[in-house]
């Protein structure tokens, strides 16, 4: 699988999956073009990734633009040309959401119009979407088929929803539109040599910063959110992916969009076909870490899922994709980055 002579451009590319996923398209043979507003990222990120990337470093640019810039993303299409697309870029905090929905709809709806109109003014119309299991709602069925009724519940999951229907729509009018929507369950995990992982700005939205957190005794503990759901151990089971095997699907869904004439816009699910539960995570990470990490069991939280991971075959079928790490290795690699940089990005270097 190769993307050599490929030039990719990548919004949110200093972000968690954005930054592996930029490494990894080098490794493919790309060149990249990255833009990031900072917004819920780090300057230092760039640093990392050069590092990581040794001399194929020259092979990606940093620019820092936001995707509401239309000025300044016309520039960069004005400059280059490209290939595809990678489209990372939005707020995704779903509490955040519910008290500011304005800001997510203007920032993650509004901002990819201005993508779309400065992509289809330069001619360019193949996209790879980072979408969201949130689309899905709260399912009825799992494993979750890309058939499964959408109905997002909350604004983040909504902007992506909305943000789908208008690609739908878009590659109904002009069939030279290519966008491969990719929704994602639960990433964790970070760059197997510890040098680039996820640094959550403020109080952690997810369960595998959190724990690190914990783990590092910067917090006091964890919630366990729910103890008697209809699971083995009674908690919420979710489908946990490595981020490593998530960038590989990106590039795998870029390889697929530019060699898909007939495209249109296509859903596929990355996951990885099976479920963990919050105690498994927990444990895991102890065993990774050889940390106990202190937690408590407390009521559930309203409007939690039961249980929740992706039906795998299509990403199989259609991108030669299936992830290859497990929770293990997930533990493993997200520690030996909390353990090099336990401030994340802040840590002296």
């Amino acid at each position: 699988m190769s993307l050599a002579g490929k030039n990719i451009f990548v919004t949110g590319g200093l972000g968690f999956i954005g930054s592996h996923t930029v490494l990894v398209l080098l490794d493919h043979g790309a060149t990249v073009t990255l833009i990031d507003n900072l917004s819920n990222s780090f300057p230092r990120v760039w640093e990392h990734m050069k590092k990581l990337a040794g001399d194929k470093a020259d092979k990606m640019k940093y620019i820092e633009c936001d995707i509401n810039d239309r000025e300044g993303l016309t520039k960069i299409f004005d400059e280059d040309k490209f290939d595809c697309v990678i489209h990372f870029a939005g707020f995704k905090a779903v509490g955040e959401s519910v008290d500011k929905p304005l800001e997510y709809y203007y920032n993650n709806f509004c901002g990819t119009v201005v993508l779309l109109e400065v992509m289809r003014k330069h001619g360019l119309k193949n996209m790879v979407f980072s979408s969201s299991c949130t689309v899905y709602g709260l399912p009825e069925e799992v494993p979750i088929t890309e058939a499964a009724p959408l109905k997002a519940i909350s604004p983040y999951g909504r902007t992506k929803l909305f943000q789908e229907d208008m690609f739908r729509d878009i590659a109904v009018s002009d069939k030279d539109w290519r966008i491969l929507l990719l929704r994602y369950f639960n990433p964790i995990g970070a760059h197997p040599s510890g040098d680039l992982g996820e640094h959550p700005v403020g109080i952690p939205n997810n369960l595998m910063p959190y724990i690190q957190q914990v783990a590092l005794g910067q917090r006091e503990f964890l919630r366990v959110f729910g103890h008697d759901y209809p699971t083995p151990d009674g908690t919420a089971v979710r489908d946990y992916i490595h981020v490593m095997d998530l960038a590989e699907g990106h590039v795998s869904a870029v390889v697929k969009t530019l060699n898909t004439p007939d495209l249109g816009c296509t859903p596929i699910n990355l996951g990885t076909g099976k479920g963990s539960s919050v105690l498994e995570m927990i444990s895991a990470f102890e065993a990774a870490s050889g940390v106990k990490v202190a937690h408590k069991l407390v009521d559930r939280r309203p409007g939690d899922s039961v249980a929740v991971w992706a039906a795998t075959e299509t990403a199989e079928k259609e991108l030669g994709w299936k992830s290859k790490y497990d929770i293990h290795d997930m533990c493993k690699h997200q520690w030996a980055w909390a353990s090099k940089y336990p401030q994340g990005f802040e840590t002296p270097l």
